[in-house]
């Protein structure tokens, strides 16, 4: 404790990283991650720089083994981390790159503070929950809250802290005593603690009830730790007695509960809690440094562009019907970056989104289920566009499969991710080249070689690595072959770097096959070797002649790839090329990736693929490229509102409003064209 009083105090102050830890109470799930992202929303449009960190007081190491069901999507870092979908939240919110160490859970805290003691680094001391793991915990916070996360060398001024789970949850309540110590005087201003909580409105009582709420502060006070922000999550606005009668019961100044309602959008969260004065309540309670008008005048990117961009998110009347078809369809969290992928893609494609959720299982038309089927088959062809998205295991590929196939027939647009690239594949193989039995192997292991369409890369061998941490994983390059393709026009790119999260890729000997029957792959990569700094990596000599054969423009595309997957190794002895992406001749927009595009879409800059399915659904895919701007569309412009303002001021006689918007967020934005997919800082 001592060592850690004098750490601080040796620290300039204007090195010091305050702290905001956002804690949840009355049930999980309450809106914690969206909360934490608009506190540092308000801060870094402002001016201060920001990073977070996620704890999971669960005991796995990671949440790579996690089933969809329990947690929603695995969301995957540029340094190959699989951790909880907040993460991407904060990512996109802040537009700021994390590592895996931005993760904390018990299992990997356990196994840290276990691999010291096993080094003798506690001399013999009987290691304890307190003070070992609190210590262990505290200085993991303060080395990653450091790290710059921005793409400059600047260290942050607040790292914005989200305890998963509930206060009062046994899981917690080691994480509650390591924060503790910031209640001592010398501490008091670095830590600020905000509290979410939920006034629940039983249909019964016909009236809100916050007896849970007051219960969740007092646990929480009992736990050593007073809160400075109470955020009221409820459904309607919160009503001025009821606050009055929080803050009463709370023990709360008038100003510290603060009311965040149900909204049209996400965007819209630190708006609201901006009306309310919360920036200046943290500014206050931190003691943070005030930021220059010099310098807030410099920002690319402020509160009124944020003002924008929420305000278009509900601007459009003409809706795009996207046709999920996937296997985790119960839970939307399970497919979450998926569905923020496709909503950035449709603010500018100017469309109002509607996703429309297909168990993939009933597209199999298995007997007794024939209603349901045809229902499903019904919201499928309904759909301007259809996404497979990624999957594990055989439950629902072959519905998958079939719906594959209904859009390369039928000219229906078509993005395939992940396993929804390999599924597009198989069917080609069977019903286009004609290779009976034709599968993968994660679904079938006695496939023979010619059936092998899909395989397993040898190198992340489960049998004796086991499952979690053993895949494909992080950001990788691809090269495309060819400056003639759809996604090359989208991407603006040679090389792209992209998220990768799999175990089974399409097999190199059968795609020359395929490219002679219209299935190219426009876009392939090889495995670079990492080094110890996970974002710098060593280029091979196979990833050397991938990139020499790429930019042989004498070379046709097929010669290509014959010769690039003759060159292909078995990828234990020699990296393997790997298929990247690929697209179908002669059909508006049937394509698909290996990687996980959805993992680098941002509201202003979103993922190509993504942007390219719908532009294809719409009909705008040919006049996007032709240079030619979208047709007026109708916007809901209230009065008093940013578009309301832009509308009368506008001098334009093409009545496209949303599109000057646009383009003055895509100017003014700070998340600049390309971050989005090359994974790098300009």
């Amino acid at each position: 404790m001592a060592a850690l009083k004098m750490s601080f105090s040796e620290m300039p102050a204007e090195k010091r990283v305050k702290y905001i830890l956002v804690t949840g109470g009355v049930i999980s799930g309450v809106g914690k991650g969206i909360i934490s992202s608009s506190l540092g929303v308000l801060l870094k449009n402002n001016g201060y720089k920001v990073t977070a960190i996620k704890i999971d007081p669960y005991l796995n190491i990671d949440a790579g083994t996690f089933s969809p069901y329990e947690h929603g999507e695995v969301f995957v870092l540029d340094d190959g981390g699989e951790v909880d979908l907040d993460l991407g939240n904060y990512e996109r919110f802040l537009d700021i790159r994390l590592t895996r160490d931005n993760n904390i859970t018990t299992g990997k805290m356990f196994k840290h503070v276990m691999e010291k003691e096993r080094r003798g680094d506690y001399c013999g001391k009987t290691v304890q929950m307190i003070p070992h793991l609190t210590d262990a915990i505290v200085d993991w916070v303060e080395r990653v809250a450091k790290i710059p996360v921005d793409g400059t060398n600047e260290q942050p001024d607040v790292c914005i802290i989200e305890l998963g789970g509930t206060i009062g949850d046994i899981e917690g309540m080691t994480y509650l005593s390591a924060f503790e110590r910031f209640q001592r005087p010398t501490l008091k201003n670095h830590l600020m603690n905000v509290h979410v909580s939920l006034i629940l409105h039983p249909n019964a009582t016909g009236e809100p009830k916050t007896k849970p709420m007051q219960n969740s502060v007092r646990h929480l006070r009992a736990a050593g730790l007073v809160p400075d922000l109470l955020i009221c999550r409820s459904t309607e606005k919160l009503d001025p007695h009821l606050r009055e009668k929080i803050s009463r019961f709370g023990m709360m100044d008038l100003e510290q509960v603060v009311g965040v309602h149900d909204v049209s959008n996400i965007y819209k969260v630190p708006l609201l809690l901006q009306d309310q004065g919360v920036l200046e309540a943290i500014k206050h309670r931190l003691c943070l440094t005030e930021v220059c008008e010099d310098l807030k005048k410099d920002l690319k990117f402020n509160m009124t562009h944020w003002s924008h961009l929420s305000d278009l998110c509900d601007a459009f009347q003409q809706v795009v019907n996207i046709a999920l078809v996937g296997k985790y369809v119960k839970i939307a969290d399970a497919y979450a970056s998926v569905n923020k992928a496709l909503s950035h893609a449709a603010i500018h494609a100017k469309r109002k989104l509607k996703i429309t959720y297909v168990d993939s299982e009933l597209l199999e038309n298995k007997p007794g289920f024939e209603e349901q089927s045809a229902a499903a088959w019904n919201m499928v062809k309904a759909a301007d566009g259809i996404i497979v998205p990624g999957g594990f295991d055989i439950r629902g590929v072959e519905g998958m499969i079939k719906a594959a196939e209904y859009c390369r027939k039928n000219n229906v647009p078509y993005l395939g991710v992940c396993l929804g690239m390999q599924v597009a594949a198989v069917e080609f193989a069977r019903n286009v080249l004609g290779i009976k039995g034709a599968n993968s192997t994660e679904f079938n292991s006695e496939l023979h070689e010619d059936q092998q369409i899909v395989i397993d890369m040898p190198e992340h061998n489960v049998e004796e690595n086991g499952l979690g941490g053993t895949m494909r994983l992080g950001r990788r390059s691809t090269v495309f072959l060819t400056d003639d393709c759809i996604l090359h026009r989208l991407y603006g790119a040679h090389t792209v770097e992209e998220r990768h999260r799999h175990r089974y890729e399409v097999n190199p000997r059968v795609v020359p096959q395929m490219a002679r029957k219209g299935f190219l792959f426009v876009g392939m990569g090889v495995d670079e070797q990492n080094t110890d700094i996970w974002n710098i990596k060593k280029r091979t000599d196979s990833s050397a002649e991938l990139m020499q054969m790429a930019d042989q423009a004498e070379i046709d595309l097929l010669h290509k790839i014959d010769d690039l997957c003759q060159r292909g190794g078995d990828g234990v002895t020699r990296p393997a090329v790997r298929m990247e992406m690929f697209e179908m001749k002669d059909h508006p927009y049937f394509v698909g990736a290996q990687f996980h595009p959805e993992y680098l879409s941002h509201p202003l800059t979103p993922s190509p693929p993504f942007f390219g399915l719908l532009l294809a659904a719409t009909g705008q895919l040919t006049s996007y490229f032709s240079g030619s701007r979208s047709p007026a569309l109708q916007v809901v412009a209230e009065e008093g509102s940013p578009l309301d303002g832009l509308q009368k001021s506008s001098s334009s006689t093409s009545g496209d409003l949303v599109g000057e918007m646009l383009d003055k967020l895509k100017i003014n934005g700070n998340a600049t064209p390309g971050t989005q997919r090359l994974a790098t800082f300009q």
